[in-house]
């Protein structure tokens, strides 16, 4: 380490500074159900979280891998341009977590990685074909794999436990609920954490200190750990609200569905080395577990929200990421004052969350019009709604006291009393 420079260590600061943000930012994947069921307090779901997360980045390497080696060419990268990446990936954490929405922390690393690459050295320093098949694919897959599952697994859920006594069923799926939502922990360390390990062994080739082809340093691993765990341990309130409540309304069984299937997604993902988002597949796993419940919704409002948020991830924190690199290949000057960008935003974005505050006190409270369900109905609501028959029973027989008036009968004595009605035919 006696040969990193300055610049080398604004790098590894500000990827362990992408590495906080990314652990409150995906707080809300392991624990948003578990805290909106009841299985677990607040306080305590993130400690048990940030402890997992910090055991799972020991486990494997593979991601750190297609980060470093994979995504892009390593012969030309600069410093420079890995800062600038960061830049672009902790500012759309901050942004999405300001509004609530479960965007990819993934997404914007590799976004920012691609973008600041591309401004660098064109487009013949990215692989396409790594791209493709290990960050595209997955992300359309894994939301899709991860919702089909779960809403199977909470339909066989409720089929089995049709006759089973309520109050017992639900205390045994909040006690799975809290071992799922351990191994939805375990599994972001084993994946999240390494795409800054990658980052930083990526940085630490491009400034000479580490020989292209080199897996993680120990202390890479160990510091990138300890971010993480810290971040999740803050807690992404914002995040969590919106993942527990804003999508859709979870009974017991059907958390422990969505963060089995999700948690299942995640860790064959790492074994296989893809740069998966633990975003994307643990909402896909709860809106499909909204759907496994007769009668269960998703509030496709939100959910529409947050599916343009993840297409804007990759191409946004790619236009702020090619910015940064412009000015910090400039000279000294350029990176202090991209230091100093990402510095003033940070800062900005936390006094704007000062106004109204979400922390573990109000988490579980939503805006009136999510909570009773009464969203803006949208276009294949109302035509459902409109073919649908009303269930039997629930329009009641009109009879004829129903249809008598209830106009008092008038005085004869008064003279401004109005002619009584005539009688009925």
């Amino acid at each position: 380490m006696e040969h990193i420079t300055l610049l080398l260590a604004i790098v590894v600061v500000t990827a362990l500074v992408f590495d906080f943000t990314n652990g409150f930012h995906d707080t809300a994947n392991a624990m948003a159900t578990t805290i909106s069921t009841g299985a677990l307090k607040p306080k305590t779901a993130v400690a048990m979280s940030a402890v997992l997360n910090l055991v799972g980045a020991f486990l494997s390497v593979e991601v750190a891998k297609t980060i470093s080696k994979g995504l892009v060419n390593e012969e030309g990268i600069q410093p420079e341009v890995i800062l600038a990446a960061l830049v672009g990936a902790i500012l759309w954490n901050l942004v999405t977590w300001l509004v609530g929405l479960p965007s990819s922390s993934s997404h914007a690393l590799m976004g920012g990685l691609i973008g600041a690459t591309v401004a660098s050295i064109g487009l013949s320093g990215v692989n396409g074909d790594v791209v493709v098949t290990k960050v595209l694919i997955p992300a359309v897959a894994a939301p899709l794999v991860a919702g089909i599952a779960a809403m199977l697994s909470a339909r066989l859920t409720y089929r089995l436990d049709k006759k089973a006594d309520k109050k017992t069923t639900d205390k045994g799926y909040r006690a799975g609920q809290i071992a799922s939502a351990g191994l939805v922990s375990l599994a972001h360390g084993t994946n999240d954490a390494q795409k800054t390990m990658g980052i930083i062994t990526l940085a630490l080739v491009a400034g000479g200190v580490l020989a292209p082809g080199s897996n993680p340093p120990v202390w890479v691993i160990v510091s990138a750990g300890l971010a993480i765990a810290l971040g999740t341990y803050l807690g992404g309130w914002r995040i969590i609200r919106t993942m527990g409540k804003g999508l859709t309304d979870l009974q017991p069984q059907q958390g422990f569905a969505a963060q089995t299937s999700a948690a299942t997604v995640i860790l064959a993902s790492s074994h296989l080395g893809f740069s998966l988002s633990t975003t994307h597949s643990v909402s896909g796993a709860v809106m499909g577990a909204g759907l496994g419940r007769k009668g269960g919704v998703v509030r496709w409002s939100t959910a529409t929200r947050m599916f343009v948020a993840w297409g804007l991830t990759l191409p946004a924190a790619g236009l702020v990421g090619a910015g940064s690199e412009y000015v910090a290949r400039q000279g000294d000057w350029g990176v202090y004052v991209v230091a100093a960008f990402l510095v003033a935003s940070c800062i900005g974005i936390w006094l704007v969350s000062r106004r109204q505050v979400v922390d573990h006190t109000n988490v579980n409270d939503v805006e009136s019009e999510t909570a009773s369900g009464t969203e803006p109905a949208g276009v294949v609501t109302t035509a459902m709604a409109a073919v649908t028959p009303p269930p039997a029973g629930s329009v009641a027989a009109v009879t004829d006291e129903d249809l008598k008036t209830t106009i008092p009968a008038p005085n004869p004595a008064d003279p401004a009393a109005p002619p009584a009605p005539a009688a009925a035919v």
